[in-house]
């Protein structure tokens, strides 16, 4: 079940540049998401890897000086996080529809990750290990995948889709025209970030085409259902394939 706006305001379609958020209520989305966060930024203390795209732990290392102060940081960051869930209660925002999201994040997932990879390897004939990569264990499969879910969807799904279809309207598009072309953009964006700087993989038409497409659906899941929800299929996704192909 999507995390939904309050219905004391009701929105008419393209009426507001509001609605380039989608269905999900973005408040929401961010308390049920915090936790991955959070956890990806200790994991990687501990793990060879790091997201491509993953600024703020870069930022925040080398602002705090040092990884006990960066663990020292996070726990009691956890910690406020698990005294607003005490003090808020029942009135948390869509509290109860936390698991519903959660089976339909991993349903979206696991279904997409074995079909992907079926018609990679059966019907194209390509190694899906060139697109999805492959990590030495399930603990950094892990890591990178939390890293992957919230980092990427955070940027390109609500920053460049949802801000780029919001700048749109700004200038005149049509909400339907707006948010199609973000689709497109931050998709094509998502791709070829994968190929840049000095650990990016080297280009090839397949690989892009699989990340532009994987980068339409999670900007669908994020526009139609929730930002959470585009989070957690991401990060179970990216975790299921890695393991798979493992």
């Amino acid at each position: 079940m999507t995390p939904r706006r309050a219905a004391a305001a009701p929105r008419r379609s393209g009426s507001s540049v509001a609605a380039v958020l989608g269905h999900g209520d973005l408040v929401t989305s961010l308390i049920w998401i915090f936790p991955l966060f959070v956890a990806y930024e200790v994991g990687v203390m501990f793990a060879p890897a790091l997201n491509g795209v993953d600024f703020v732990t870069r930022t925040l290392y080398s602002a705090l000086g040092g990884r006990l102060e960066f663990l020292l940081f996070h726990l009691g960051l956890a910690s406020l996080y698990g005294g607003f869930l005490l003090v808020a209660g029942g009135r948390r925002r869509g509290d109860g529809h936390f698991l519903p999201m959660l089976l339909e994040s991993g349903l979206i997932a696991f279904t997409t990750g074995t079909l992907i990879v079926f018609v990679m390897q059966r019907l194209l004939g390509v190694d899906p290990r060139l697109a999805v990569g492959v990590v030495g264990n399930a603990a950094t499969a892990l890591v990178v995948s939390l890293g992957a879910g919230v980092h990427e969807e955070l940027i390109f799904r609500l920053g460049l889709c949802a801000g780029g279809a919001a700048l749109l309207r700004t200038v005149g598009l049509s909400h339907g025209l707006a948010v199609t072309l973000a689709f497109l953009g931050s998709s094509a964006l998502f791709s070829a970030a994968h190929h840049l700087g000095a650990s990016g993989d080297p280009f090839a038409l397949g690989v892009f085409v699989y990340r532009l497409l994987a980068g339409l659906l999670f900007a669908a899941v994020f526009y139609f259902r929730s930002l959470a929800h585009a989070v957690y299929a991401h990060a179970l996704y990216d975790f299921y394939v890695l393991v798979v192909l493992r």
